[in-house]
């Protein structure tokens, strides 16, 4: 079976390792409490261009031997930001354990240059548009600034090329003597892993961590104000769009909270891609490329997403028949609820997809990491699995009565600019 253990070091790094033993592979990352949500305008999409960063070199690497090296560990390995952290990980054989931590631990030390600024901004920029070319890409972040506001979680993790092209080196190491600071940081290690190997390692390698320069605080925004280049209205207009893309939200529990997995069954049921009412309905029928619901969890909120691709003259009678249907279930709950056929289907694709997925070190690094560094818990596969298998039909209903019934949502619809008349 699985052991854990973790410990926080004298400089206030927290390192948590799930070891088993048996397995073939050791997962490790470090987790950083930097993201979209903890940036001011100017620094809007400071935490990802940071994030590319880490790979352009350090006073002992250049960002050739950074990527020569992790190509020479033979594993898998990336980074990611999002609303809330910023992600660095690898998985290797665990012979090469203490090579890895050495150069992930080297990465968060990174040099900064001016010169590589400049050269990953326009990196940075490339990517922005690149994706304001994708009508479900900017549909999904105009629904998230119009739900949360354009600023905390509805912060574009991009940031936008007006704050690209304001933005300063001189920005980003403020911020990341603000954010990188060792309290702020979870070193998480799955599966073959040596910890006390580990916890040697990285007590050796960070103990300059604690005498990192500090920064003050940056002005707050004006809340009376957009961030410039942003726009809250519910229409993107995309010349070339064939599709009209629609999402809306409505709130939903956040990561702390236990109606989140009777809520995960529940949209199971109803909307997953695949066997749900909605695939039956929308799907199935021919009538929409994609009709799903699905929760999102943050540290202190949450959202329900829906997602309906259709041509464009459909939009209104699918989304029509994509609420009905989800009225029905508090509206007429005697013909309509969840029954136990479906909860059962629900809790065995959860169930089986959490055990497959737990066979790999480097997908529990994720759990284990991010519940840490969020939550300060551990979720063992077993203690999720018996989340997903005490879910009731009751706590479904409760669940479909508290986040369905709603009264407000967010709505947003990316689709071409209807032609002029005559």
């Amino acid at each position: 079976m699985p052991e854990f253990r973790q410990t926080t070091l004298a400089n206030g790094l927290r390192v948590v390792a799930e070891i088993d033993t048996r397995g073939y592979s050791a997962a490790m990352g470090y987790f950083v409490r930097a993201g979209a949500r903890d940036e001011v305008d100017r620094e809007s999409g400071l935490s990802h261009f940071l994030e590319h960063m880490m790979f352009k070199g350090t006073a002992r690497r250049s960002a050739a031997d950074v990527n020569r090296e992790l190509d020479e560990l033979g594993g898998q390995s990336n980074a990611y930001t999002s609303e809330e952290q910023t992600v660095y990980y690898a998985t290797v054989l665990p012979k090469f354990q203490g090579r890895l931590i050495d150069l992930l631990t080297d990465m968060l030390s990174p040099a900064l240059r001016d010169d590589d600024f400049e050269t990953e901004r326009q990196v940075i920029l490339e990517e922005i548009a690149k994706y304001e070319d994708q009508p479900p890409f900017g549909a999904f972040e105009r629904a998230m600034e119009r739900h949360f506001s354009p600023r905390g979680l509805g912060r574009r993790v991009l940031g936008t090329s007006e704050s690209i092209k304001a933005m300063t080196s001189s920005d980003m190491r403020a911020y990341f003597n603000r954010r990188y600071r060792p309290e702020n940081i979870v070193l998480a290690a799955s599966g073959n892993v040596d910890f006390d190997g580990l916890i040697a390692d990285v007590e050796k390698l960070t103990r300059h961590w604690a005498g990192r320069g500090t920064s003050g605080s940056p002005s707050a925004d004006d809340p009376e104000t957009l961030p410039q280049g942003i726009r809250v209205d519910a229409n993107l207009n995309i010349d070339d769009a064939s599709q009209a893309y629609l999402v809306k939200m409505i709130p939903g529990p956040s990561i702390r909270d236990a109606d989140r997995y009777p809520l995960r069954m529940l949209l199971s049921v109803l909307a997953d891609d695949g066997g749900s009412r909605l695939f039956w309905e929308l799907i199935d029928t021919g009538r929409a490329e994609i009709a799903a619901m699905w929760s999102q969890e943050f540290i202190d909120d949450g959202a329900i997403f829906s997602y309906l691709v259709c041509a464009p003259e459909e939009i209104d009678t699918n989304e029509h028949l994509m609420d009905d249907l989800l009225r029905r279930v508090t509206e007429k709950p005697e013909t309509f609820a969840v029954d136990k056929a479906e909860l059962s289907q629900a809790i065995g694709k959860a169930t089986s997809a959490c055990i497959m997925g737990s066979e790999r070190p480097g997908n529990r690094l994720f759990g284990i990491g991010s519940r840490w560094l969020t939550c300060g818990e551990y979720q063992s596969t077993d203690d999720l699995l018996a989340l997903y298998r005490g879910v009731t039909v009751e706590s479904v209903m409760q669940a479909a009565e508290k986040y369905l019934a709603v009264a407000t949502q967010t709505r947003v619809i990316a689709s071409a600019k209807p032609s002029p008349v005559g």
